[in-house]
């Protein structure tokens, strides 16, 4: 393969005695370095170089201007803006910037396209009055200031044009501009100097000016990139070159040099349809792989938002590579730790708590776990988290994280306690984010210190800037100005550009040629880009002016994708089967063209290897320390709820009761469904201590109801510590539980107001009971704690409080072998074991006794007992000595598992929740 560039160097050597004299200007910075090499290897003597430059930085020569950043520009537009404006008129900075961008790159539209702006503004302005919401009515206050904003803005336009102009700082429009001013002066000056243009196709109109004077005064020589079928009239990626070609006088008498095209036979065109962006870049470095010299390969990106996804995914045999993007700010980590900070201070000042100097704990937590913050030190930072998860405060202030670790740890983290005190002064803000800066950077190596100088020349750049504009007054619009840098700055890259594989984006290609091209994300809506445009300037007054449109830029990205196949021999089209939800994101219609063209193209469709992992069970064998420590456990007292632990999974009784691993303590924000359920234990409690061993009367149930909300306050305090119980989802969860507690105290004083007899026996009554199992050579002891035990008519009555929904259902029980099977029988065992152990422990008969369930959200069933009828309706809810025993003989079957050594514990898969 000979390239484009290989080409054109021939043809100027053949033309042109010496090239030393040569200028040579491309589209892009990189495309020069490419020439350069070219013109290496093709001469043999020695020479000096030519000049050779890209068309930005030629134009910037020609119109004497620089460049001036985007941030800056930015600043510079608000100077602007408040100088003509009358100050009624002024937005915030803030405000400002959310349109200011689009007016300035309509600005560099019409400047670079030489529009007349006078007359350009007069017609936008009139094209706005005669919209529709003028007709027939008078205008409201709304659509004046619409009007009157296009009118402002060819006033801002004429005052930033002549301020950039006399700084000799300027936009890219701004330059072409002047460029074209400046052309005849510089077209007067120039000495022996000869300009070859190279590969350039869609131009504005400043560059069809000045290339045109160019070739008119024989100063230059034009080579376009293209091919016969790209210029055929029926070939949108040829629209440009046939307009030159249709209208420039030059070539009235000049020939179009196209460089020759040789089509290469037997050309491997392969369509690669892949779901989801993943599974493109995966294949893209499946193919790489198959790949033995990277030298003439690229990897290009029609959507450079995959390129992180890219660098994870490329294969070890990629040694050398040349990535011609930069990494996004907003993807490298140190982002995040200035996000967070922001955050912190931002949601202080939303939930209106700057004066009382606290902050919300999720932004303390997030703050305090940043990676980059815990190389200083991690250890006393996770130090400040438990304590801050265990104090339960929603809201905390810098003096109670002090509090949590000692005086010499608070000076050992002094730079990350001040991040909780900002300054009033933003350019102290800016400061102290640099100085955080420098903290961190002899923490960390390699890559991170990369990391945290860009980020600390961000800072650097909005601290110059700030000064000398003061334009940033409060901490919204520092965060949006960071925000808006991090989407669109980036951290360059260095390596060596000629070496290796080449992973660019679609622009980048421009004038360069490669043996094998893979492209990814070729999708509507990415190539080409689609109709979305951020412009103030309607479609009709574009076309009208000859600015450009949707419609061009569908043209240029034909035009690069066409120019990147021609001269190459093995092309991989990868684009995502899968449409979004509205039906977009189907394959480019550049595929299409291409199939209609060539048949002959491979069409494959792939997906992901699915790779089945035999998701074996866990299980965990009983060594002589695992028996021991479950000795220890049965010994001491084992629970019914730790047995229903059990049965709901071996795995998770193992943890708990042999590993003593406990759920991590979380900030509760909410009122926990636990919390709430100890709250109303302790309510009911403490309302019936005083009538224990007495008989309940009316007159102490309306007392009580009198003081549900005193108890609910205090024991919500009690339970829930610092949160808030006043406002939002908890006062609601607090009047959920007044609901429980009221309706639950109705239904007592009905059963009184039936004559019946109800005297409270115990509350939160703890029983414990020994007993021997026959294979067990140490006795089992049961503990638990009754919620209550009354008597209601001679019969009593072993309750179980539930907050949660429970049903009959639940408490029907004709064969105790069913327990150990399904976990929703788990419930039922809890109060039989309550009843056995009360028994025990006490000399009533059992056919005086009943146990069950109490459930707050099934409150209109009231006491769900106990059935051990076997009939479907059946009722029989006494708890007599024979059930007792059989049920004792399950729990027994139960307990002889748990400590059997040949018995595993195994995962339960089925999980009922």
């Amino acid at each position: 393969m000979e390239s484009f560039l290989s080409k054109v160097v021939d043809d100027v050597i053949t033309k042109h005695s010496s090239i030393e004299n040569l200028v040579f200007i491309l589209p892009s910075q990189r495309a020069c370095v490419f020439l350069k090499e070219e013109i290496i290897n093709k001469t043999t003597a020695s020479l000096f170089l030519p000049k050779i430059t890209s068309i930005e930085n030629y134009i910037q020569e020609l119109a004497d201007i620089k460049l001036i950043d985007n941030t800056q520009l930015l600043f510079e537009f608000y100077s602007i803006y408040k100088e003509v404006l009358s100050k009624d008129k002024i937005e915030s900075f803030e405000i400002f910037s959310q349109w200011a961008t689009i007016a300035l790159h309509d600005f560099n539209e019409i400047d670079s396209y030489l529009v007349n702006s006078e007359d350009f503004f007069t017609n936008l302005r009139d094209v706005k009055k005669l919209d529709q919401w003028f007709q027939d009515k008078e205008p409201s206050t709304l659509a004046l200031n619409y009007l009157q904003f296009f009118e402002q803005l060819n006033i801002l336009y004429d005052s930033l044009y002549e301020k950039l102009k006399s700084n000799k700082f300027g936009y890219q429009g701004l330059i072409y501009k002047e460029a074209t001013d400046n052309l005849e002066y510089y077209i007067n000056n120039i000495e022996d100097k000869h300009i070859v243009l190279v590969g350039f196709n869609a131009l504005n109109k400043a560059e069809e000016y000045i290339f045109q004077e160019l070739l008119n005064t024989n100063l230059a020589t034009i080579y376009w990139d293209a091919s016969d079928e790209i210029c055929s009239n029926s070939n949108e990626a040829g629209i440009f070159l046939r307009k030159y070609k249709r209208e420039w006088t030059y070539y009235k008498t000049h020939p179009f040099l196209l460089v020759d095209i040789n089509s290469i036979e037997n050309k491997n065109v392969e369509f690669v349809g892949a779901p989801k962006n993943i599974t493109q870049i995966k294949y893209a470095g499946e193919l790489l792989s198959t790949l033995e010299n990277y030298n003439k390969t690229a990897l290009v990106l029609a959507d450079e938002n995959l390129l992180t996804l890219t660098l994870n995914s490329l294969p070890n045999t990629v040694k050398n590579i040349n990535i011609t993007m930069g990494y996004p700010l907003k993807d490298i980590p140190a982002s995040n730790l200035f996000e967070k900070l922001f955050k912190l201070h931002l949601n202080q000042q939303k939930f209106n708590k700057a004066k009382e100097g606290v902050f919300y704990f999720k932004d303390v937590l997030n703050l305090l776990n940043d990676p980059f913050l815990n190389k200083l030190q991690g250890n006393i930072l996770q130090k400040i988290i438990g304590n801050v998860k265990s104090e339960n405060s929603i809201f905390l202030s810098l003096k109670e994280i002090k509090k949590f670790i000692s005086e010499e740890e608070v000076k050992e983290i002094s730079i990350c306690l001040s991040l909780f005190n900002f300054s009033s002064n933003i350019n102290v803000i800016i400061k102290q984010c640099s100085n955080l800066i420098i903290q961190l950077k002899n923490h960390v190596e390699g890559v991170d210190k990369e990391y945290l100088y860009r980020f600390y020349k961000v800072f650097q750049q909005l601290e110059t800037l700030n000064t000398s504009y003061n334009h940033i007054t409060d901490l919204k619009t520092l965060t949006r100005f960071y925000n808006q840098i991090l989407q669109n700055e980036k951290l360059s890259f260095q390596g060596e550009p000629l070496q290796g594989l080449q992973l660019m984006g679609m622009l980048e290609t421009r004038v360069l040629d490669f043996e094998t091209v893979i492209i990814t994300s070729v999708n509507e809506g990415i190539l080409p880009s689609g109709k979305n445009e951020n412009s103030f300037i309607p479609f009709d007054v574009k076309k009208y002016f000859g600015l450009p449109t949707y419609q061009e830029k569908d043209a240029i990205f034909s035009y690069h994708f066409q120019r990147l196949l021609q001269r190459a021999k093995n092309v991989y089209l990868i684009y995502n089967t899968e449409t979004d939800g509205y039906g977009s994101g189907e394959k480019s219609r550049f595929l299409t063209q291409l199939e209609i063209s060539n048949p002959q193209i491979v069409k494959t469709i792939i997906s992901p290897k699915v790779i089945r992992f035999k998701n074996d069970k866990i299980q965990i064998k009983k060594t002589s320390e695992i028996l021991q420590k479950l000795k220890e456990v049965f010994t001491k007292g084992i629970s019914p709820s730790a047995l229903a632990t059990y049965i709901y999974n071996p795995i998770s009784f193992y943890e708990q009761k042999v590993l003593g691993i406990r759920d991590d303590n979380e900030v509760e924000e909410t009122i926990a469904a636990n919390t709430m359920g100890s709250v109303i234990h302790d309510v009911l409690e403490e309302m019936y201590k005083p009538y224990v061993n007495k008989f309940v009367s009316k007159e102490a149930v309306a007392a009580m109801q009198k003081n549900i909300e005193r108890l609910l306050v205090k024991f919500f305090e009690k339970h829930y510590l610092k949160g808030n119980i006043n406002t939002g989802k908890n006062k609601l969860i607090f009047e959920v539980c007044k609901n429980h507690i009221s309706r639950f105290l109705k239904q007592e004083l009905k059963l009184i107001n039936k004559n019946k007899q109800l005297k409270i026996i115990a509350l939160e009554k703890e029983l414990r009971v020994e007993i021997a199992i026959e294979g067990v050579d140490f006795p089992i002891k049961f503990r638990g704690i009754v919620d209550r035990i009354d008597q209601l008519d001679g019969v009593i009555r072993i309750i179980d409080y539930k907050t949660g929904k429970v049903e009959s259902k639940d408490l029907k029980m004709s064969d105790f072998s069913v327990i150990k099977e399904d976990y929703k029988y788990t419930k039922a065992m809890q109060v039989m074991l309550y009843s056995y152990m009360y028994s025990k422990n006490n000399t009533a008969t059992l056919s005086q006794l009943e146990s069950g369930i109490i459930s707050f959200k099934n409150l209109n069933s009231g006491f769900l007992k106990m059935n051990f009828s076997e009939k479907f309706r059946g009722v029989d809810t006494s708890v007599s000595e024979e059930r007792m025993n059989d049920f004792m003989l399950e729990i027994n079957n139960l307990i002889k598992e748990i400590l059997n050594p040949e018995i595993p514990f195994i995962q339960n898969e089925n999980l009922p929740f």
